[in-house]
């Protein structure tokens, strides 16, 4: 008797590709909230901005996807 294992199906209409997670330098962050460093050192110290993760001994960077939430939970669209 043969055993056939079989893989999970998923449609490829449902299946979307995953996108790498990206960590973005302060740079980039300023860039993108047109922020410059003292407002976003301040607003994490009031716990309104995301934190930064460490990725090395003297760097630090941001989630993209952090990012982008925090820039549309401000973008409002007014009717």
């Amino acid at each position: 008797m043969h055993s056939i294992a079989h893989a999970p199906t998923t449609s490829p209409q449902t299946a979307a590709p995953a996108r790498p997670a990206r960590l973005l330098r302060l740079p980039e962050v300023e860039a993108r909230t047109g922020w410059k460093k003292s407002s976003i050192y301040a607003a994490m110290a009031a716990k309104t901005f995301p934190r930064p993760v460490r990725v090395g001994a003297r760097c630090t960077a941001w989630h993209e996807s952090e990012i982008e939430a925090w820039i549309a939970s401000r973008t409002r669209v007014e009717e």
